[in-house]
């Protein structure tokens, strides 16, 4: 049984379902399958919606037992660089989680 990863990824449209987020998904997929991994939740943060998929998915990975979080690209968390390792950092201290990036290299 291949161990489960969890996805994140920032969709800019206001539908988390439409065309450019179901690619992203499946992208996602294709990666964690091709690295030994079953994708398991994909955290999407939309900006119409209220609630943090970020601070969702660190709430899971320190309730559940899935330590490995796959982005398409580190953009998905920020524009800034110092912001996205800043948000790299948290998740590794807040979770002991692994982060993987399909484009770019893998943190």
């Amino acid at each position: 049984m291949r161990p489960a990863i969890y996805g994140y990824m920032r969709v800019v449209g206001s539908d988390i379902e439409d065309d450019e987020a179901r690619r992203i998904k499946g992208e996602l997929a294709d990666y964690a399958q091709r690295e030994g991994f079953a994708l398991d939740q994909v955290f999407a943060e939309n900006i119409r919606c209220s609630e943090s998929a970020f601070y969702a998915m660190l709430e899971a990975l320190k309730r559940h037992e899935v330590k490995d979080v796959l982005v398409p690209s580190l953009w998905h968390f920020a524009r800034l660089p110092g912001l996205q390792e800043a948000m790299r950092q948290h998740i590794e201290q807040e979770t002991g989680a692994r982060l993987w990036v399909v484009q770019g290299r893998q943190q």
